[in-house]
């Protein structure tokens, strides 16, 4: 039986991922036939020892298999990939997906147009591995991702009701890196008792504290939350033409999910062969202690990241005496098992939205630019992908150098938005323009509505006024 396969296997530290199943069945057949289990062990280990030395054909596919986890530099040529709108791209963002899309357990690629350099995979990167995760492919805010509340409200409400909608943002949202409630302020949410707190490691666990305390809060950087005019040109999503009030928030699973990517990542740079230009895209076999490891802790991550969301919404919403009539959301900084080709791969999206056929999700622009609620096409060639947003057209310190604030804040009234706090280095002006990056990928996404933002709040970076 399986378990008796699997343990023998376990004996030896058999690698994880497809080689351990492939070897499961290869041994059960072994065993069947009369073979000892200490012949049939002592082939495997000759063969991990050296998978090129191999003969027989009915091991052929574990000897590819075994060489690809040997394999310590990146392939001479890449996986196929594609790239969306390379020309509003920089070279280095598109050298780094080049070398992801060579690495041994590489399968397939794509890039999308809001793409911009990262660490390890670019910023709207897609990859999808044969089974490995690379936690820095996922990224260190794990599901970073998108909600959106449809209020059955007209928009034109935000005029008389701002003083309302205004106060309901700043009592019911926390920004910066360290950002928590007080005791008696926090959060409740079923998160806090999911059964994956008992699967990750004891070091995750012992983040509990933390992730209660910033539960419902939102972080610096590039994240926010908004109420904002909803408009649909026609009849979707259950609703008729017309503009709404709505509320958008963007952001991920906190110092909770920073922990387990930095934890994990190290640990995967720690046992790689990849040359030191490209540790960031090392990775970890599912099926090994480390790989499972991090992979419950991933989706512990994406259950938080998701609880956050809703906290923030259900507060901000109550505080301003109001409803949704209708909730979009998606994660795009995850990985995901799928089947792509006729293969089961691990398809990690850094920066990217899921754009499977018929999937609903939101691609913002920047504060002073719509978003936008998409319907995937289920593309191919995109690994059922699109981009995540704008994509930065400069980097922060080009923002803070170049932007001043007073800039910033005269774009932004110009164009109706009301700008209650946020960094220099988030200037729209730093942004790609969105309406170029939508255009790049129109066969990836249909645009079913759009979202202009009106008044905004994220983290400040303690700048005065120029």
């Amino acid at each position: 039986m399986e378990i008796r396969e699997s343990a023998l296997l376990l004996s030896i530290q058999w690698p994880g991922g497809p080689v351990f199943g492939a070897a499961v069945e290869w041994l059960r057949g072994e065993l069947a036939a009369g073979a000892s289990p200490e012949d049939a062990l002592a082939r495997l280990e000759s063969l991990r020892a050296d998978p090129s030395a191999n003969r027989d054909a009915r091991l052929a596919g574990m000897a590819a298999l075994l060489a690809a986890l040997r394999a310590p530099v990146l392939r001479g040529e890449a996986v196929p990939y594609r790239v969306w709108g390379a020309e509003q791209i920089d070279a280095a963002a598109l050298e780094q997906m080049d070398a992801a899309c060579r690495l041994p357990v590489a399968v397939r690629g794509a890039q999308m147009p809001d793409g911009h350099l990262g660490y390890g995979l670019p910023i709207g990167g897609v990859l999808a591995t044969r089974g490995a995760v690379i936690p820095y492919a996922v990224g260190v805010d794990i599901a970073c991702r998108m909600k959106l509340s449809i209020v059955g409200e007209p928009a034109s409400r935000l005029g008389g009701w701002r003083d309302r909608l205004r106060k309901a943002l700043v009592s019911e949202t926390r920004f910066n890196a360290g950002a928590e409630f007080q005791a008696s302020e926090r959060r409740q949410h079923a998160v806090l008792d999911s059964p994956i707190w008992d699967r990750v490691p004891t070091e995750i666990r012992q983040l509990h504290g933390k992730a209660s305390a910033q539960l419902g809060t939102s972080g610096s950087g590039n994240h926010f939350v908004e109420w904002g005019e909803l408009r649909l040109e026609r009849a979707e999503l259950g609703l008729e033409p017309g503009a709404y009030l709505a509320l958008l928030s963007h952001s991920g699973s906190r110092g909770f999910g920073a922990t387990i990517a930095d934890r994990f990542s190290r640990a995967a740079m720690d046992r790689s062969k990849l040359p030191k230009s490209h540790l960031r895209l090392a990775w970890l076999e599912l099926g090994s202690d480390l790989g499972d490891q991090y992979w419950n802790s991933m989706e512990l991550a994406g259950e938080y990241a998701a609880a956050n969301h809703d906290c923030i919404h259900r507060h901000v919403l109550r505080a301003a005496g109001l409803d949704p009539v209708l909730q979009i959301e998606n994660h795009h900084n995850f990985a995901w098992i799928e089947e792509h080709g006729g293969e089961r791969v691990v398809v990690h999206r850094k920066g990217a939205t899921p754009a499977g056929a018929g999937v609903l999700g939101v691609i913002p622009g920047s504060m002073g630019a719509p978003g936008f609620v998409v319907r995937g096409k289920g593309a191919p060639d995109s690994l059922d992908s699109a981009a995540h947003g704008a994509g930065r057209a400069m980097s922060r310190t080009a923002a803070k150098n170049s932007i001043t604030r007073n800039a910033m804040k005269k774009w932004l009234e110009e164009r109706g938005v009301e700008l209650l706090s946020a960094g220099v280095d988030e200037a729209p002006q730093a942004y790609k323009p969105i309406e170029q990056v939508m255009a790049a990928q129109a066969d990836l996404v249909e645009a079913l509505a759009s979202f202009h933002p009106r008044i905004v709040r994220m983290a400040d970076d303690g700048t005065a006024e120029d």
